[in-house]
């Protein structure tokens, strides 16, 4: 580890190669990272909230693959790995995709063209984008001799984006027919690994490939993203002595402001290990203050859409049950708001018992950060209407019960109250 006056902490840097050649700390998850790779099953599934290192953890896998062991010496993976093959890669970031039906279109094909210049591929005019894919994955396979790693991240990115607008159907058909490729090319693939945040089970992406491996409840991996009390022992600690002694505070006491405000999430139903919103962590690590940095970065796109749909009595989703037949498999645009609420990491798992998943809020953040968001789209999304007197009750209601907690978390102005 560097000294502490060397190290300098990634805040939002998402490239494994940044981090390593620039000396930057970095959690290491390396050992899961070759578990998953190594583990015999070629397609899987990763979700998690945004802002949880799920682009990291792709830009570690495509280093990997890419063979380049330079950069993970001294980490735990060079005890495991021994021949260090290299794979050719596809990698698609389908956060980049916008969110219609043509900027999809758009975005595959820049992103195929790039392959086919690579390959020296030469398609017809006209050439569907499956087309294009199918031949992409044979001729990188061919030419290299070695069988292709593909990752695609954000998949659900522009199905977020879209959903409840005309365009979503269109962006849900291009994914149908470009992503079946998928299984018709599978010997040709070595690994394919998709993350996301949300589940739309209507897309190839899971209706094509049924033997999909959904490691997002899966001990082994429940912390593949994120951090550990542990790993913040390991390789933080500087970190959190310099936070203390900046604000007045003991490691101690710095350490139960951090869990208080970061940690609690839970992503496995048995021997649930507490995980921090590594986002924020790195950030008030970083600042020396403890702020609500997950809230501030961008609320998910979908949750003012679901608002609608909510129940107004929001604090009874902190203790709320749902079956795991829908928390493990169900689509989110039909498997509730407290599904929803998970997948975007506003609730977390609390406990198992029967076939049911107790959910909660993980920590003061996030309980904050909904809270904020929610009170002033429910006051405010009718903006020039008249908003009936039961709407408007119901929200002063929960703006009540959210004061009297004690927890300082609501803001009369924006619910619409001058005076209490």
């Amino acid at each position: 580890m560097a000294d502490f006056e060397e190290r300098r902490l990634p805040v939002g840097i998402q490239s494994f190669k940044e981090i390593r050649r620039n000396n930057y700390a970095y959690v290491d998850k390396t050992e899961i990272v070759w578990n998953l790779v190594n583990r015999g099953k070629k397609y899987n599934y990763l979700s998690r909230p945004r802002r949880f290192g799920k682009s990291l953890l792709v830009d570690t896998l495509q280093t990997y693959f890419e063979g380049r062991s330079d950069l993970f010496e001294g980490l735990k993976i060079m005890n495991l790995e021994k021949e260090w093959k290299k794979s050719p890669v596809i990698r698609l970031d389908m956060s980049r995709a916008g969110a219609s039906e043509k900027t999809i279109r758009s975005y595959l094909s820049m992103a195929f063209s790039r392959e086919e210049a690579k390959y020296g591929i030469a398609m017809h005019e006209g050439a569907s984008l499956a087309d294009r894919f199918d031949t992409i994955i044979q001729t990188a396979c061919q030419q290299t001799g070695e069988s292709v790693a593909i990752l695609i991240d954000e998949y659900d990115s522009p199905l977020q984006h879209s959903w409840k607008t005309p365009d979503h159907e269109a962006c849900t058909a291009v994914y149908r027919e470009v992503f079946a490729i998928l299984k018709a090319d599978d010997e040709y693939e070595r690994f394919v690994f998709i993350t996301g945040i949300t589940k739309f089970t209507q897309i190839s992406l899971f209706s094509v490939l049924n033997n999909l491996s959904n490691i997002s409840f899966d001990e082994p991996f429940a912390a593949i993203c994120g951090i550990t009390t542990r790993e913040i022992t390991d390789y933080f600690g500087p970190e959190v002595k310099a936070m203390g002694e900046a604000n007045g505070w003991t490691e101690e006491e710095t350490m139960v402001r951090l869990k208080t405000n970061y940690d609690g999430y839970h992503f496995c139903r048995s021997n649930m290990v507490d995980v921090y919103n590594p986002f924020s962590l790195v950030n008030a690590l970083a600042d020396k203050d403890i702020k609500n940095y997950w809230a501030t970065s961008g609320a998910t796109s979908l949750l003012l859409k679901f608002v609608d749909d909510m129940e107004i009595k929001l604090t009874d989703y902190d203790h709320s049950a749902i079956l795991s037949t829908i928390i493990e498999t169900s689509d989110v645009t039909g498997g509730g708001a407290e599904l929803f609420l998970y997948q975007s990491g506003y609730l977390t798992i609390k406990g198992y018992m029967n076939g049911l998943y107790l959910l909660g809020f993980p920590n003061h953040e996030v309980r904050q950060a909904l809270y904020e968001t929610v009170l002033p789209a429910l006051a405010m999304r009718k903006r020039g209407d008249i908003q009936s007197a039961q709407d408007k009750r119901k929200v002063i209601a929960l703006a009540v019960e959210l004061d009297d907690q004690g927890k300082g978390l609501v803001d009369w102005k924006q619910v619409g109250v001058t005076e209490q």
